[in-house]
């Protein structure tokens, strides 16, 4: 995973970004912005938002050179003046427009800047990023006159947390850069614009990402799998997703058959993870793995929707980490269900 440092603010232009679908229009501006008051704020936005575990690149069907933001973004990086920074920036703002054309898309501000003397690996860099701004936030200002103070709010920007961006080094332009994106309000489909219809980014496949999609099949399989199979309990499905979580928390390189054989153990159940997998990587997109290096990051994250518990009625919540043998399963004589617990110590 590369290392970043990222450098401060040379240049920032902002301009209005409607929705195309009510005809809202756009704004575009013919001058830099003027940032120096907040220029600490600014860079500590960025800062804070932006992380580096999964990273992606540009890619477009069937040529990268078709996709138009990485076609503005590799002119500005070949050209450094500030005109032609704000006419790429325009034509950026007009492309983000033609985009924006789904009813639920919410109108806002695009930021375009540099980001001078970034490092990557030791490696000093130019960064172009890019955000846009769609939620505004009140705050109470405080007016101070002669005889006391009065309240009024005003609407403005969250200096906090961003609503969209992306950060672009120029780095591996052949293969369509280096970025990092963040995305707080695509919780829909329809929102997918930014990341899949305007950047047009895919995943670089590194040890973030293969960890994230073996763990997620294999989450997917269990799910899928062991629900329509009327045999297998519950207990039985938790056991195995708290296997996979385990072989991926205590061991640092994955190793396709030694998993198949931890989690799986049978050879029917491995057979038909198999033949899951391969379904999952074509749909997809992705390339068979069977060696790399485990990501702990990815690992923690996807922990968490990993559940281990068995909700019975409104009453009870079994929580299970391993042992199913300790398990039982079964039906009294007036047809009620129950588990029964072994155990040895009470803790």
């Amino acid at each position: 995973m590369p290392k970043f440092v990222l450098g401060n603010i040379s240049r920032l232009i902002i301009h209005s970004i409607g929705n195309k679908s009510t005809a809202d229009g756009v704004r575009l501006c013919d001058e830099l912005s003027n940032y120096e008051n907040v220029e600490e704020t600014l860079n500590k936005l960025i800062t804070s938002n932006f992380k580096f575990d999964e990273l992606y690149q540009f890619h477009f069907f069937p040529d990268l050179a078709l996709n138009p933001v990485y076609t503005i973004i590799k002119a500005m990086f070949e050209y450094t003046d500030i005109d032609d920074f704000i006419n790429q920036s325009k034509n950026m703002g007009r492309y983000l427009y033609e985009k924006s054309n789904h009813p639920q898309i919410k109108a806002g501000e695009l930021s375009v800047f540099n980001l001078a003397d970034c490092t990557v690996d030791d490696e000093i860099v130019d960064c172009i990023g890019i955000f846009k701004s769609e939620n505004k936030q009140k705050i109470l200002k405080v007016e101070d006159k002669q005889t006391g103070y009065d309240l009024a709010d005003i609407e403005g920007l969250s200096i906090h947390k961003l609503d969209k961006g992306c950060l672009i080094f120029n780095l591996h332009k052949e293969q369509g850069y280096l970025v990092a994106i963040v995305d707080n309000t695509n919780r829909r489909a329809e929102a997918k614009y930014w990341t899949d219809d305007f950047l047009s980014i895919r995943p670089i496949n590194n040890d973030y990402h293969q960890t994230t999609h073996i763990m997620e099949s294999a989450k997917q399989f269990i799910a899928q799998t062991i629900d329509a199979d009327d045999e297998a309990s519950k207990s039985e499905k938790i056991g195995l997703l708290n296997r996979s979580v385990d072989y991926f928390k205590n061991n640092e390189q994955f190793d396709l058959q030694q998993f198949e054989q931890q989690v799986f153990a049978q050879d029917d159940l491995i057979q038909k993870y198999q033949d899951f997998s391969q379904n999952y990587a074509q749909e997809n997109q992705l390339e068979p793995v069977r060696n790399f290096d485990i990501s702990p990051k990815a690992v923690k994250k996807q922990e968490k929707y990993f559940k281990s518990v068995v909700k019975l009625d409104k009453n009870f919540h079994i929580y299970i980490h391993g042992g199913k043998d300790m398990i039982e399963k079964g039906r009294d004589e007036d047809g009620r269900k129950f588990y029964k617990i072994y155990y040895q110590e009470e803790n």
